[in-house]
């Protein structure tokens, strides 16, 4: 199968056709520019025809039995492993992603797709106890049942999977609207996946299509209750606002611009080794990926040139060639927007302790220094191969940089001592941080989420049922009760 001609498409109720829109997003390699598809962008009709169809499907699913609901997630992760291949090389050529990023993110889709078989089980009701007599309260819990997705570019696969699959398996349609840079990765392929292994029609509807097209409309459409969106803090305030004026809920992931502190006693060598990870890993296009290395003066420096040294060996090239440490940028802005962002922190007097090279949409990692206290990219998320080495002096300095910045997602901490590691990491006002290890950590079983402008609520564990879920209270009265008139 060919994703770029076969899945070119919108998938609304279970069939695949084109968009009625008045112009098409074309689909571009990151790397050699490449024309992959032309897709012409869904209208407001037929975001209206998505909604509908699973609006009418989700009433028959949320009644299926659950065993039945898990089967397709069974399938679904047999489905990928068949098609891992191609699956790889369509996260290679839209994406501009190396094998390694391909393979974690494919990795990654199917333990999503795991934890939903344990989620299409989750209780559906309790009995609590009531303080008058003969009277029984349950509790049901009830899908919402249509939940919008809006999915980012850098990694589209997974980031849909993430909320689609857990908002199926809890009984919800869904319809997803990917990035305009990854149609087929962040959109139609999980449609694909999902219709072979058995979903029934309507319960995952793609639309691709653009705001210049259909305004608000996929937020502040009627029939979904729930909006499920991941990208930047600019944009989640705009549909934060609009969801808000029609009191639906949101689950936003946003930027974030996460430090990670090395102290005084920290494994020199293996925090180098995590820095790197954390900063470079897919380009750095990751809102979890360390902007910032913060590195306690005494250790600053053993650590600050084996790390610059690490970072000069990372190869740069073809994603497709397997010894390839960093692909292309998504597309020329974002390359424009990282390159503008090193020469701005050098006329702001920072120093380039390794100055990267930029050829088309491959922009070799920086490692900048020196950055004045006021520096705006100090607070900055940078999505791109950059990173900051911001020297500080002692635990609490270091506590007060890695909180100095308006986002709130990610962070890590590098201690000999893990219990001093775990005291600072306690104070970082962050939704996840994560001691001697890298800041780039994503679990199905445990609370994603940020704090500050990194978003609002969480996903992944318990979090995702009350995500997509709702309470009702049913009380039952087994004994005549008594009114006063």
């Amino acid at each position: 199968m060919s994703y770029f001609t076969d899945l070119a498409l919108q998938c609304v109720d279970g069939q695949w056709r084109p968009g009625t829109g008045s112009w098409d997003i074309i689909d571009f390699n990151p790397y050699n520019g490449e024309k992959l598809a032309s897709i012409t962008v869904a209208t407001r009709d037929e975001v209206d025809e998505a909604y509908r169809a699973a609006e009418r499907a989700q009433r028959e699913w949320a009644a299926t039995n659950p065993y039945a609901r898990r089967r397709v997630f069974e399938r679904a992760i047999r489905v990928i492993e068949e098609q891992e291949s191609a699956i790889t090389e369509a996260i290679i050529a839209e994406l501009g992603g190396t094998r390694l990023k391909a393979a974690f993110e494919i990795h990654m889709v199917k333990e999503f797709f795991r934890e939903a078989l344990q989620l299409a089980l989750t209780p559906s009701a309790q009995v609590l106890p009531s303080s008058v007599q003969g009277k029984e309260n349950r509790v049901h819990r009830d899908p919402v049942g249509v939940v919008g997705i809006i999915s980012p570019f850098n990694y589209p696969f997974l980031l849909a999977v993430k909320s689609a699959a857990p908002a199926l398996a809890l009984g919800n349609a869904v319809v997803l609207k990917p990035h305009q840079s990854t149609p087929i990765c962040g959109g139609t392929l999980v449609a694909k996946v999902l219709q072979d292994a058995g979903l029934p029609p309507g319960l995952v509807n793609v639309v691709i299509t653009d705001s210049a097209e259909i305004g608000d409309t996929l937020i502040e459409h009627p029939v979904p209750k729930v909006i499920s969106f991941t990208g930047s803090d600019r944009v989640g305030r705009h549909v934060s606002t609009v969801a808000g004026r029609t009191f639906k809920r949101v689950i936003l992931q946003l930027g974030s611009n996460s430090g990670l502190v090395v102290l005084d006693d920290a494994d020199v060598d293996y925090a180098v080794d995590a820095a790197v990870y954390s900063r470079f890993v897919n380009q750095g296009q990751l809102c979890m990926a360390a902007n910032r290395i913060i590195v306690d003066r005494r250790l600053e420096p053993q650590f600050t040139p084996k790390f610059v040294e690490r970072v000069r060996r990372l190869v740069v090239g073809d994603p497709a060639d397997p010894a390839t440490h960093i692909g292309p940028l998504i597309n020329s802005r974002q390359a424009e927007r990282v390159t503008a962002i090193v020469e701005q922190a050098l006329a702001e007097g920072a120093t380039a302790l390794l100055h990267g090279a930029v050829e088309g949409n491959l922009v070799s990692p920086s490692v900048l220094t020196d950055l004045p206290v006021a520096s705006p990219l100090l607070h900055e998320e940078i999505f791109g191969p950059v990173a900051l080495i911001v020297p500080v002096d002692g635990d609490e300095e270091a506590v007060h940089v890695a909180n100095d910045t308006p986002y709130g997602l990610a962070g890590a901490v590098h201690s000999a001592d893990i219990e001093r590691g775990v005291a600072v990491a306690r104070r970082i006002d962050a939704g996840m941080v994560h001691v001697n290890d890298s800041t780039v950590a994503d679990e199905p079983t445990v609370p994603y989420g940020g704090e500050k402008l990194s978003g609002l609520g969480r996903l992944n564990g318990p979090q995702v049922v009350e995500a997509f879920t709702t309470t009702r209270w049913l009380s039952i009265q087994r004994e005549r009760s008594e009114f006063p008139f």
